[in-house]
C-alpha cells in the first residue's frame, strides 16, 4: 500500500512515495520525483521504480539496477508527452534509515507541431455530382485534431490518426485506410513534422434490404422506417439512426443495423479472376442493407406501486400485446387517490412517409381541489417528424359530466381538432443542461358537430437550460393559454386552464389556482405562469437548487393576479432521469408543501 505527499508550489514540485511492506521480505524504500507537476503525474503512474515499489522480491541489487536505468526510461516516457530534450538524474540515498531514490527531472522546452501534410488518395471528386453531394476533402483536412503549434504528445498523435480515418469510414469510404504515418522529430528545432497519407478505397453505395429474424411481427414493420435507399452513399450515422428508429417501436428486444460486407468479400474473389483492364471498369456492388432482430414477447403484463404529490397514492396495471389484428396495443389501469384512469391504444406500424398513427379509448375521473369530473373519449391522433421538431394532428370525441361543490351535475359533449408542435434543441435529451424545449397546440371544436359549445384553444410552453459554470446552471420555464368560446359552461373542463403543482407553481397543491366558485377551483379562460431555477452540482450525480415560481390561471386576462412559490431543493441525476425534490412555500396560502418529480417532462 502505498501514500503520495506532494511538496512544493508551482510548476515544480516533490512528490514523497512513502511505501509499507507487502511482504515480510520486501525491501522497503520511498521515491522522491521533483519534477513539474504533469511530468511527476506520468513517472508516478510509469516508472518502474514506483510500479514495483513494495514488491515481495525486491532487494537492495534489484532497487540500484532499477536507479542504474531509470533515466534512460524517463528519457522515454516523457518524449512521449512532448519533451525530447530532458536533464534527468536519479540517484540512491543510503543515509537515511529506509533506502531513498531521488529523481530530478527538468523537461526543457516540448516539441511542438510544426507543418502537417495529411495527403488523401482516391478523393477524387465526380464532376456528374452536385457539388453538396461531393465528399468535403477540404473539410477532412481542416478538421486534422493535431494543431500546427500543439505540444507534441504521442497519445493526441495516435488519437489525431484514428479520429481521421474514423471520419472517413464511416462515410461513403468504409474500405479507406491509413497507408503511411511518420512523425519526424527535430530536437534542437523543438519541432515535428508530421506526415499521414489516407488512401479512400473506392466509394461504397447501399443495395437493397434484407430482414433477418422476424417470425410474429410483418416485414412492413422493419421496412416502412427505412430511410435508406438502394443507391445511396454508405453513410454510419445513416445506419445509426435507423437502428434508433426501430428499437424505439417495441417490437424488438435487439436490433442489428449494418451493410453486409460479405458482397464486397465476394466481389474481391470475383475480381482475383479478372484481368486488369476488366477490374478497372467493373463497378463496385451495393452492399446490401441488413437487419437482424430479435423480437420481443408479444404479450406483457406489469404491474406498480408509487406516490405522486399531485395526486397521491397511486397504483397501476398494464397490459401489452404487441399483434392485434396487425396493431400495437397499449393497455393500463391506473388508480390514484385523486384520479382513475383506463385506457387501451392501437398503434399502426408507422407508414413509409414516417406516420405514426392511432386510435384509443379512455375514461377518467377526477376530484381536484373540489371539482369532480368523469371523461369518457375517443382519439384519433397522428405524429411525425423527429426528436428535434416534432409534430402531432388530434381529434376527439369526448363526453364529460361535471359536478362543482354543491351545483348540481352538468354534462357537455365535444368533437375537437388540435395541432401540436414541438421544437428541441438540447445537448442532452435525458439530462439537459444547455438549450431550450418548446411545445404549442392550437385547436378547438369549430364546428356544430358533436358539440355543445364550440371554441377555439391555443396553448405555450417553453423551457430554457442555461449553464452558468461546470457546476451551476439556470432552468426557465413558462406557460400561457387562452380559450375563446361563447359560454365556457360547456367546454370540457380538460380544455380549461388550472396551475399548480410539480410542474407549475410550486408552493400550492395540484391545479389549486383557478376560478373559485362554490368552495371549488374550477378551469379559466387564462393561464400564466413563470419559474427560475438555478442549480448547483457538488457531485457529478448530486446537486441542489433554490426556485421561485408565479403564475395563476383565470377568466379574464386582469384576474391573473400571479400567486408566488418558492424555495429549496435536491437533485439527483439517476439512471431513468432527474429526480427532483423540493420543499415550497406558497406565498398566498401561507404553507410549506413538499414537490416530487422525475424526468424531463417534454
Amino acid at each position: 500500500m502505498a501514500q503520495v505527499v506532494a511538496k512544493g508550489s508551482g510548476c515544480l514540485g516533490a512528490a514523497i512515495l512513502s511505501v509499507a511492506a507487502q511482504a515480510a521480505d520486501g525491501l522497503q524504500y520511498e521515491v522522491r520525483i521533483d519534477a513539474p507537476a504533469d511530468v511527476r503525474a506520468l513517472l508516478e503512474h510509469n516508472l518502474d521504480l514506483v510500479r514495483f515499489r513494495g514488491n515481495d522480491r525486491m532487494d537492495r541489487e534489484q532497487l540500484q539496477r532499477m536507479v542504474r536505468v531509470a533515466p534512460e526510461q524517463i528519457r522515454t516516457l516523457v518524449a512521449t508527452d512532448g519533451y525530447y530534450s530532458p536533464v534527468v538524474s536519479a540517484r540512491l540515498d543510503r543515509d537515511t534509515g529506509t533506502p531513498l531514490v531521488l529523481v530530478k527531472v527538468e523537461p526543457g522546452e516540448p516539441v511542438r507541431v510544426g507543418e502537417v501534410d495529411l495527403t488523401l488518395q482516391g478523393f477524387a471528386a465526380n464532376p456528374d455530382q452536385p457539388a453538396d453531394k461531393r465528399f468535403d476533402v477540404n473539410a477532412l483536412k481542416a478538421g486534422w485534431p493535431l494543431k500546427k503549434g500543439a505540444v507534441f504528445r504521442q497519445e493526441d498523435w495516435e488519437s489525431a490518426k484514428r479520429a481521421t480515418l474514423r471520419s472517413v469510414v464511416q462515410t461513403r469510404y468504409p474500405r479507406a485506410q491509413l497507408v503511411e504515418s511518420q512523425a519526424t522529430v527535430d530536437p534542437e528545432a523543438h519541432l515535428a513534422n508530421l506526415r499521414v497519407v489516407i488512401d479512400s478505397g473506392p466509394e461504397m453505395r447501399f443495395g437493397e434490404l434484407r430482414i433477418e429474424g422476424l417470425k410474429r411481427y410483418p416485414a412492413s414493420v422493419v421496412s416502412n422506417l427505412n430511410q435508406i435507399r438502394p443507391g445511396d452513399y454508405y453513410s454510419e450515422a445513416a445506419l445509426q439512426s435507423y437502428q434508433s428508429r426501430l428499437q424505439d417501436t417495441g417490437y424488438f428486444a435487439s436490433v442489428d443495423v449494418s451493410a453486409d460486407m460479405s458482397a464486397i468479400l465476394n466481389e474481391q474473389l470475383d475480381a482475383a479472376a479478372m484481368t486488369p483492364e476488366q477490374n478497372a471498369s467493373a463497378p463496385m456492388a451495393p452492399l446490401p442493407l441488413l437487419v437482424r432482430v430479435v423480437e420481443n414477447k408479444r404479450k406483457n403484463v406489469s404491474a406498480g406501486l408509487g406516490y405522486s404529490t399531485n395526486t397521491g397514492n397511486r397504483a397501476s396495471l398494464t397490459y401489452d400485446d404487441l399483434s392485434v389484428f396487425g396493431l400495437r396495443m397499449k393497455s393500463a389501469l391506473t388508480l390514484e387517490t385523486k384520479k382513475q384512469t383506463a385506457s387501451s391504444n392501437f398503434y399502426f406500424p408507422v407508414t413509409p412517409e414516417g406516420y405514426n398513427d392511432s386510435i384509443g379509448a379512455s375514461f377518467e375521473r377526477s376530484d381536484i381541489s373540489g371539482e369532480v369530473t368523469s371523461v369518457a373519449s375517443i382519439a384519433g391522433k397522428r405524429t411525425w417528424g423527429t426528436p428535434l421538431l416534432e409534430r402531432s394532428l388530434t381529434l376527439e370525441l369526448l363526453t364529460e359530466t361535471k359536478t362543482v361543490g354543491g351545483v348540481p351535475s352538468s354534462q357537455s359533449k365535444s368533437l375537437p381538432l388540435t395541432y401540436g408542435v414541438t421544437w428541441r434543441k438540447l445537448d442532452n435529451l435525458l439530462f439537459p443542461t444547455k438549450g431550450y424545449a418548446l411545445n404549442a397546440q392550437v385547436g378547438g371544436a369549430l364546428l356544430p358537430i358533436l358539440t355543445d359549445e364550440a371554441f377555439v384553444r391555443g396553448y405555450l410552453r417553453g423551457v430554457a437550460y442555461l449553464p452558468l459554470g461546470t457546476s451551476s446552471n439556470a432552468i426557465f420555464r413558462g406557460e400561457a393559454g387562452a380559450l375563446a368560446s361563447r359560454d365556457k359552461s360547456g367546454v370540457p373542463a380538460v380544455y380549461l386552464f388550472r396551475a399548480g403543482g410539480d410542474q407549475s407553481v410550486r408552493g400550492y397543491a395540484y391545479q389549486e389556482l383557478g376560478v373559485p366558485v362554490d368552495g371549488a377551483i374550477t378551469g379559466g379562460r387564462y393561464l400564466a405562469t413563470a419559474s427560475a431555477e438555478y442549480q448547483y452540482w457538488f457531485k457529478p450525480q448530486y446537486g441542489a437548487a433554490v426556485f421561485y415560481d408565479a403564475g395563476n390561471a383565470g377568466d379574464t386576462v386582469s384576474a391573473l393576479h400571479p400567486k408566488s412559490g418558492y424555495g429549496v431543493g435536491a437533485r439527483w441525476k439517476s439512471p431513468v432521469g432527474p429526480i427532483n425534490v423540493d420543499v415550497a412555500y406558497g406565498h398566498a396560502v401561507h404553507k410549506y408543501r413538499l414537490h416530487f418529480s422525475l424526468g424531463f417532462t417534454f
